[in-house]
């Protein structure tokens, strides 16, 4: 509860603090909104004492008056506590998490997914799907899909936008919340089995499932943000991985193996057509990670996806023996985890979400969400004019978008001196009388 002798002691201190910064320094000119969701006052200048000392984010601990404060007290609260784990645990890698502020609403009049009412959730539907054969979609079905991955698309490029040395990720979860909010979308990671955010930032050395925190992007690092949209019963899932102040900034290892992830998914995508078993994708992501010096992460595939997050069928990125046969209609997802070096091998945090390097080595990923076609595939999460430039390559961007044109560009060159076969006249069938 918020006491009131609580709340005075924190007035006083707020008072003394802001009369210490003045006297030591004249007040930087950034304006903050009020931290209570809710509130439309343009200017806020209280700020929570025990945020300052923490150093929390500016635009969680502003508040525009007393009366704001002590109304969120109870949730606000919670940025103060450190989590037990963080003091001694061993992680495997240089980065550290920061804290996770309290999970964004979302209008009643969004319509959700089964497994935000669950207490745990769970989807039970998904449950009941793993048991069933790969779905082939109808046209109306076809249609929904593409409209979600559209809007899928839109909301990652405003957050790829958002995407800067200083920016935390929790500020890029709350702009991915209001972009999904604006287009009368449910952020399908919302309550998904319990996960707390609106999306998945992954910084460096974590594979997957990073919790948005309060923790800046510092030049220098790649994130990969994995957005899910929900609408008309629909999800559309893409993700895309970003180098934080540009490729002059990061190691030359990393942008290429930002780069090399990239190719890896355009290339399992390149093979895509009706009767190509599932396990050509996985083959050819494979032998070009290996090639440069990466490996494909095992513990996590791509999925089917439609009224389900998540469905069959589990795409492999790896080499493996899957005997399903693509068909027209088929709808799925390739995202390929590459890491630098040799360790495919996953850790998991004890947050229960965030998996990591083995050896605290980077990792990247690229997601698209696309349908097997008559002649090949249709990508429905396809990249956009306005999308954020593919800066970790010097090549074109209509070769890079086109996975066809891609494949055939990092193709090897016949060996030189190779002697080519020439063409043997055709036979003459015989007739049987």
């Amino acid at each position: 509860s918020f006491s009131g002798k609580a709340f005075a002691t924190l007035m006083e201190a707020n008072q003394q603090t802001q009369q210490s910064t003045a006297a030591a320094a004249p007040p930087a000119p950034i304006l903050y909104k009020c931290a209570r969701p809710g509130c439309t006052s343009p200017s806020a200048t209280l700020q929570c004492p025990e945020c300052l000392k923490l150093q929390v984010p500016g635009y969680l601990s502003h508040f525009c008056g007393p009366e704001c404060f002590k109304q969120v007290w109870n949730s606000h609260r919670r940025l103060h506590a450190t989590p037990t784990w963080h003091s001694d645990y061993r992680f495997t890698g240089p980065l550290r998490p920061g804290r996770i502020t309290p999970k964004l609403a979302v209008p009643e009049d969004i319509a959700h997914p089964d497994y935000v009412d669950h207490p745990e959730g769970a989807s039970l539907s998904e449950m009941a799907g793993d048991r069933l054969p790969i779905e082939v979609k109808t046209p109306a079905m076809i249609e929904g899909l593409r409209v979600s991955g559209r809007l899928a698309r839109e909301v990652l490029d405003i957050a790829g936008r958002s995407v800067r040395p200083g920016i935390t990720t929790d500020e890029i979860d709350r702009i991915v919340h209001q972009a999904c909010i604006e287009r009368h979308c449910y952020p399908s990671p919302l309550g998904y089995r319990l996960f707390p955010k609106s999306c998945c930032t992954s910084i460096n050395e974590v594979i997957c499932h990073g919790i948005p925190d309060t923790r800046p992007l510092q030049r220098g690092d790649i994130i990969n943000v994995d957005i899910t949209i929900y609408y008309n019963g629909y999800h559309g899932d893409l993700s895309e991985t970003y180098l934080v102040g540009g490729p002059e900034a990061c190691n030359p290892d990393w942008v290429k193996l930002v780069r090399t992830t990239y190719e890896c998914t355009m290339l399992g995508i390149s093979v895509c057509k009706p009767g190509v078993p599932y396990s050509e994708i996985g083959a050819i992501i494979e032998k070009h990670a290996h090639a440069n010096g990466c490996a494909v992460v095992r513990d996590y595939v791509g999925h089917g996806i439609g009224h389900l997050f998540h469905t069959v069928p589990n795409v492999c990125h790896y080499k493996c023996r899957d005997p399903h046969i693509m068909q027209v209609g088929h709808v799925f997802t390739i995202e390929p985890m590459i890491n630098l070096g040799t360790h495919f091998q996953t850790h998991s945090w004890p947050d229960d979400w965030t998996a990591v390097t083995i050896d605290g080595m980077p990792s990247a990923q690229f997601e698209h969400t696309l349908v097997v076609t008559p002649t090949g595939v249709e990508i429905f999460t396809h990249r956009l004019p306005e999308s954020c430039p593919l800066n970790f390559s010097t090549m074109p961007e209509e070769v890079l978008t086109d996975p066809a044109r891609l494949a055939a560009a990092l193709a090897p060159p016949p060996k030189e001196g190779a002697r080519q076969e020439e063409p043997q006249p055709e036979k003459k069938k015989k007739h049987r009388r």
